[in-house]
């Protein structure tokens, strides 16, 4: 099944069933009608803006009250690394509502996504807080590189992506280097292989827009203690790099590899 065809009519009614439970000025009646056989001919992303259009007809006009409501909507967190893009897709059009209003409230909407990631993923969300407090979204995510929750830690990596997948280039961590590398290498030796893709990923993105910046990173990192981690995540981040004598110079332990072709 394709991610969109996950979004159709029973998705619906369910989430109104929660949306309802949990607002109880939610109209179920009208959110229905906006939706009920009309997302058939769209893609994805469009299917999740018909969503959140009828959500925000629907639903009072107070940013604030919703978040507050979609924390009780959220359920178990995930118990393993594993199962991020297998049980959470329900909270998609959740995490659209907040990439398209959380800087009304972004520090309110900053603490949301810290519990949405440990259900669903959180990077869309996330980069129009980072584009509009960049300073301080990053402090916070420079904590979160320490929590015990290995998707929040994944977030910090993955929301400051360069060039994330589905999404528009951000910039902000060429404009804020210096706390950019900071997230990035309090994760370089992260024990969890979701984490290490992540920021093997960044250095991949970095590479493609500013490589002289992710060679000082490399550079630095390689000036500290090393470890597997740390090794794993330069070659992945190296992966479409030619293996010069300068980068062998620096990290001889590299090969060159494809990318991968997944998003996930």
């Amino acid at each position: 099944m394709k991610h969109k065809d996950y979004y159709n009519d029973q998705y619906i009614l369910d989430l109104s069933k929660r949306l309802s439970s949990v607002l109880p000025r939610f109209d179920k009646k009208t959110f229905s009608k906006e939706l009920l056989g009309k997302l058939d001919d769209k893609e994805l992303f469009a299917r999740f803006d018909s969503i959140v259009d009828a959500m925000e007809k629907c639903m009072d006009n107070d940013y604030t009250k919703n978040v507050r409501a979609f924390h009780e909507m959220l359920g178990p967190e995930l118990p393993k690394p594993e199962g991020m893009f297998s049980y959470g897709w329900w909270l998609w059009p959740l995490s659209r509502y907040v990439e398209r209003n959380g800087n009304i409230d972004w520090s309110l909407s900053l603490e949301f996504l810290k519990e949405l990631t440990k259900r669903f993923t959180g990077e869309y969300a996330i980069r129009p807080l980072l584009k509009e407090h960049p300073r301080e979204v990053m402090d916070e995510l420079i904590l979160w590189t320490a929590d015990k929750n290995v998707h929040v830690r994944r977030l910090a990596s993955e929301g400051v992506r360069i060039r994330l997948p589905w999404s528009q280039k951000l910039l902000v961590p060429l404009e804020e280097f210096e706390r950019y590398t900071i997230i990035l290498t309090k994760l370089k030796d992260d024990p969890n292989k979701f984490v290490q893709k992540s920021v093997g990923n960044n250095l991949n993105d970095l590479y493609k827009e500013a490589p002289e910046k992710a060679e000082l990173i490399i550079t630095h990192w390689n000036k500290l203690k090393s470890s597997e981690a740390q090794e794993w995540i330069i070659k992945h981040g190296m992966r479409n790099q030619r293996i010069s004598e300068s980068n062998l110079n620096q990290a001889p332990f590299l090969i060159e590899t494809s990318p991968p072709t997944d998003i996930f």
